[in-house]
């Protein structure tokens, strides 16, 4: 275990780039592993959680290789896929775990999957139940992992209302439907993360989207682009200087280079509501994605309710949103985060006994945490559990560089996850973790 501890921190300068987009990342590899001929990709994420994604595609039969900063995929093609020879481990990643078992179904092989003490507890049967339905089998866990799947080549297509908003759960529903026999179609009750539909068009295959119904029709091969896949930087990772930067007084950064996917900018838009000083600069579209530079300014944010309709377009960001609201003037209020406690922790829970811990008074509800800001900052002064949740481990240390009293981590491994290069990046423009 690495215990990391965050101290006052002067005022934050410079200019940055954070790691690739972890969702693109993942969809880059896991796309160029089935599609025909070679894909290239450049600023992709090499997270722990990404590279586990390439080594399950490897096991499978994919060239996955890097020279310098160019990925190189060669992809086995349509029904290419063989049975792994020894169990899948997928460390952290629910993204790996979610995307692949819909990947397998629709395959007719065989695959074990595990992950570590997090991913093992997080709950698989939302994407076991579509796929049941459509022709796969499993053999699990009571609906977690270790899970071996038992795909198919005889997939029926099938329509999916889905229960919870999930881009995790719809893009495994659309990757099995990809080998069903007829036209698979997923209701989502409100918009999640496009990614999965965007890429899919880069590789030649066509979804449909149309009021919250995404259809694919099945027997679409996926065809290597002709151009390099540019992965820009993770609005997910940016997310934690970009919080330091307007809570730490004298602040001025920018950010270059952040992917500003309207499903993945809740985050921006709720920061500007607490009165956040966020600029966006030098707006371009690169590979059907949205792009650009974030200048971010020391700001005096104030409290808000965070509209329950922005949660599924920021829902990795809570942790660190939960720091701002603790450092602002007023009652912040943020409900139906009920997905927010199968991540890779409880991460309701988790955050506000951190935040109790740290001097920050709350309100934890089922679904819900009212956090009430002074203004000021928070004592600080605690070491708080991270659970294996590189979320929870970051945003902490952004709350140190702000409380009157260092905060320290009891473990910093999970960091490594999404984000390798945290702590130097962040001591690069002010921070002071140790």
């Amino acid at each position: 275990m690495t215990k990391l501890t965050s101290s006052k921190a002067a005022p934050l300068k410079g200019i940055i780039k954070v790691p690739g987009d972890k969702s693109m990342s993942h969809r880059a590899v896991m796309f160029g592993a089935l599609a025909e001929g070679t894909t290239k990709v450049t600023g992709l994420l090499e997270g722990e959680d990404v590279l586990a994604t390439a080594e399950a595609m490897r096991a499978m039969g994919a060239s996955v290789t890097k020279n310098n900063d160019v990925w190189t995929i060669t992809g086995v093609g349509p029904k290419g896929l063989h049975s792994p020879a020894h169990t899948l481990d997928l460390g952290n990643s629910g993204t790996s775990a979610r995307l692949i078992t819909g990947i397998i179904a629709g395959h007719p092989i065989k695959a074990t999957m595990t992950g570590d003490a997090s991913l093992t507890k997080r709950p698989m049967k939302r994407v076991m139940d579509p796929l049941t339905q459509m022709g796969a089998k499993f053999e699990s866990n009571d609906g977690k992992m270790p899970m071996t799947v038992h795909g198919s080549a005889a997939l029926k297509a099938m329509h999916y209302d889905m229960p919870v908003a999930s881009a995790q759960v719809k893009s495994a529903v659309l990757l099995a439907g990809l080998n069903a026999i007829g036209t698979t179609s997923v209701r989502e009750p409100k918009p999640s993360r496009d990614h999965t539909e965007r890429m899919l068009g880069a590789f030649g295959v066509e979804c449909t989207s149309e009021s919250n119904v995404v259809s694919i029709k099945g027997g679409q091969k996926l065809k290597a682009p002709l151009s390099t896949i540019v992965v820009p930087g993770d609005p997910s990772s940016a997310a934690f200087p970009i919080v330091a930067a307007l809570l730490v007084e004298g602040s001025d950064i920018t950010i270059e280079n952040v992917g500003l996917n309207p499903t993945r900018t809740g985050l921006l838009d709720t920061l500007r509501d607490m009165g956040g000083n966020i600029e966006v600069m030098n707006r371009r579209d690169i590979g059907g994605e949205p792009v650009g530079d974030l200048r971010v300014r020391h700001s005096k944010l104030k409290g808000i309710t965070v509209p329950v309709t922005r949660v599924p377009s920021m829902i990795d960001e809570f942790p660190v949103l939960f720091v701002a609201a603790a450092c602002a003037e007023g009652e912040t209020f943020c409900d139906g985060l009920d997905e927010l406690r199968v991540k890779e922790s409880d991460r309701l829970k988790t955050m506000a006994e951190n935040l109790k811990a740290c001097g920050v008074k709350c309100e934890e509800g089922e679904m819900s945490l009212r956090i009430y800001g002074t203004g000021t900052p928070p004592e600080g002064g605690a070491t708080v559990a991270t659970h294996l949740d590189h979320r929870i481990a970051m945003a902490h240390l952004v709350l140190g560089a702000v409380s009157k009293q260092s905060v320290s981590i009891d473990d910093a491994a999970a960091i490594a996850t999404s984000f390798p290069d945290f702590v130097t990046l962040m001591n690069k423009i002010g921070l002071k973790i140790e």
